[in-house]
């Protein structure tokens, strides 16, 4: 109900960083601490957002990178440092010196924006890359994460409109999103529904009680539906199948878990879409299967998407071995099609406006966790590949915009233990010989 108050929220998200940084210098990193303010930021950042709670609108972006620059700095272990991710960020700084924008734009303004999630992505990956992390410490990551999620469930709740007062129509929807952009909602409220069900799989709880877990896991769902944004549901869709594919050859009885797990989330899928359907006089199924508000197919799947994509390839056809310079995408596409859009894609942006740097980035992203995770046992693998597949694709329709596709990178390139005690003795004896 505080949130509600822009004053408070701004308030609150300023109290998370301040008592950050102070945590973090005073405990030296110790367990980690930097991880889980910074995840709990991750979370929060849509829903400050929302209310109006960020001083600066990259605040919870600097905040992420600050608190993971200040573990890394502080912590008395020795951590492996990736030449391969300080290569990376290297990289993408080149772009800046080709950034050529109407005189009118502040250049800091557009390489800011477009930057900081990438540069906190490489942050990011050089913390958590090889860090060995317990699964219970991942786990209690993945809960102070969906903290502020469950908070916006709330906040959802109390400022949506009664159902009788919206129209809906076959497009994203704001009325259901709380004001704020649906796509951003729809990717915060699936990383929630993938939390609760990791959770619910390892028969771990995030409440006191598994019943109250499973009506979160279902209201969740339902309100990532309400948004009308498909990205973010049908990305915890596809992460939620990586990890369930991996975690099945983990456990015994492989069959039967399959059946099990198979039908179970079919059930629940078929009864939330059907209900979501109905009070949505049918609009719901009209967006997924890409008709409009009559019924009638649309021409363009990606609601423009695509076109923004083009005219971002044709600017590194143009432009093929050092792009267009950080920020150009969006003047390219005024002069081409005179109509002033920000990218959706990351991937398109990286190429329209880095050239081949941008392609060799794209390779070492893309490789060095692949690689990573085909190297772990299948418990771990599920998890890393659930990572890798939310980063995936929320870059490629929601871009950078938040925190939250750049920290989750990060969790790819992770080792997760399963005897924490054993091996931190044994990092303990190895920095006291180096």
């Amino acid at each position: 109900m505080l949130l509600l108050f822009d004053v408070v929220s701004k308030i609150i998200s300023l109290a998370i960083f301040f008592f950050g940084i102070i945590h973090i210098i005073k405990t030296n990193n110790k367990n980690n601490v930097a991880i889980f303010w910074a995840g709990y930021m991750v979370g929060s950042e849509v829903l400050f957002r929302m209310t109006g709670g960020t001083i600066l609108y990259e605040l919870p972006k600097y905040s992420v990178l600050l608190f993971l620059i200040l573990g890394l700095y502080v912590e008395k272990k020795r951590h492996h440092l990736s030449v391969s991710y300080v290569i990376y960020i290297l990289l993408l700084l080149i772009g800046i010196a080709f950034t050529d924008i109407p005189f009118t734009e502040s250049i800091r303004k557009a390489v800011a924006f477009n930057l900081s999630g990438p540069i906190l992505l490489g942050v990011s990956a050089i913390y958590f890359y090889k860090r060995k992390l317990s699964l219970e410490v991942v786990l209690n990551l993945l809960f102070v994460i969906v903290l502020p999620i469950i908070s916006m469930l709330s906040l959802l709740y109390l400022k949506t409109p009664d159902f009788t007062d919206i129209v809906f129509r076959s497009n994203a929807n704001f009325a259901t999103s709380g004001g704020y952009g649906p796509n951003q909602v729809s990717t915060i409220l699936g990383f929630g529904v993938f939390i609760f069900l990791v959770h619910l799989v390892l028969k771990k709880r995030i409440t006191v009680a598994i019943l109250l877990d499973i009506g979160f896991f279902i209201y969740l769902i339902y309100r990532g539906l309400l948004t009308f944004s498909r990205g973010g549901m049908l990305t915890a869709l596809l992460a939620i199948l990586a990890f369930s594919f991996f975690y099945i050859f983990s456990v015994k009885d492989k069959f039967n878990q399959l059946i099990k797990y198979t039908g179970i989330v079919a059930l629940f899928g078929i009864v939330l879409v059907s209900y979501t359907s109905y009070k949505t006089d049918g609009m719901l199924i009209n967006r997924y299967t890409n008709k409009n508000s009559l019924g009638m197919e649309k021409k363009d799947i990606s609601t423009g998407r695509i076109t923004l994509f083009v005219t971002e390839f044709e600017a590194f056809l143009d432009n093929p071995f050092f792009g267009i310079g950080v920020g150009g995408a969006k003047y390219y596409r005024q002069d081409k099609l005179e109509q002033l859009a920000a990218s959706h894609n990351e991937v398109s942006r990286l190429l329209s406006e880095h050239g081949m740097i941008g392609v060799l980035v794209l390779i070492l992203l893309l490789v060095i966790p692949a690689r990573h995770i085909l190297s772990q046992s299948f418990l771990p693998m599920a998890f890393l590949s659930a990572f890798l597949v939310f980063w995936f694709l929320t870059i490629n329709h929601s871009a950078m915009r938040i925190a939250f596709p750049s920290f989750v990178y990060g969790l790819s390139v992770m080792i997760i233990t399963f005897n924490n005690e054993k091996e931190q003795d044994e990092e303990e004896e190895i920095a006291k010989i180096t």
